[in-house]
């Protein structure tokens, strides 16, 4: 849309809504306690039926989390877009739904076939959260490109004051590898997350 056209809108009273997806890929041997983090947040919006509140409490708490974990940060991605009608805003939330949902792809880790041998699961060394948020209005620090660390970490904060702030209309969170045990290997990585850039 043209700028001429977003000023126009704006002085109409229109209500704008953007929709954004965020990627943080990070590695290393302790990020399993974030899978953590992550199943327990799914867990509660699947008991919780959907509430928007209860939902953004958990993605408080995974940015919370992906912070703290921020000497971990290997590579990161955005995309998003605004609209002016809600309806379009929803669509493209489901197009990012059913994409991310379709990176789930891992390796379940083989174990040995010798049943003496104690039951343990190799921890993941690389992990892919991605996030998709629709919010009302503007959010600069949301708009721009967040493959740079300053950005990454002033886009996870925006995320947590659109919460409190009550601004956010749809809050989706997939991750890759999806349980403990599995793993994510560099050649997928390369292969389904090229948003992915080094920081």
């Amino acid at each position: 849309m043209s700028a001429w056209g977003d000023r126009l809108n704006k002085f109409t009273g229109k209500t704008r809504y953007v929709v954004c997806r965020i990627f943080v890929h990070l590695a290393g041997d302790d990020i399993a306690p974030l899978l953590g983090v992550l199943n327990r947040a799914g867990r509660n919006a699947i008991d919780a039926e959907g509430d928007l509140e209860v939902i953004g409490e958990g993605l408080v708490e995974i940015s919370q989390n992906l912070l703290q974990m921020s000497l971990y940060w290997q590579s990161a991605g955005n995309e998003g877009d605004f609209f002016w009608k809600e309806g379009e805003a929803g669509d493209y939330v489901n197009e990012l739904f059913t994409d991310s949902a379709q990176r789930y792809l891992s390796e379940v880790s083989s174990s040995s076939e010798d049943e003496n041998t104690p039951l343990s699961l190799p921890v993941t060394r690389n992990l892919v959260v991605m996030i998709t948020v629709a919010f009302k209005g503007e959010e600069p620090d949301l708009e721009t490109n967040l493959a740079d660390r300053e950005a990454l970490e002033y886009g996870l904060k925006a995320l947590i004051n659109l919460h409190y702030s009550q601004r956010l209309e749809a809050i989706q969170v997939h991750y890759s590898p999806a349980q403990f045990g599995d793993q994510l290997t560099n050649d997928q990585l390369l292969m389904n997350f090229s948003e992915l850039i080094p920081l």
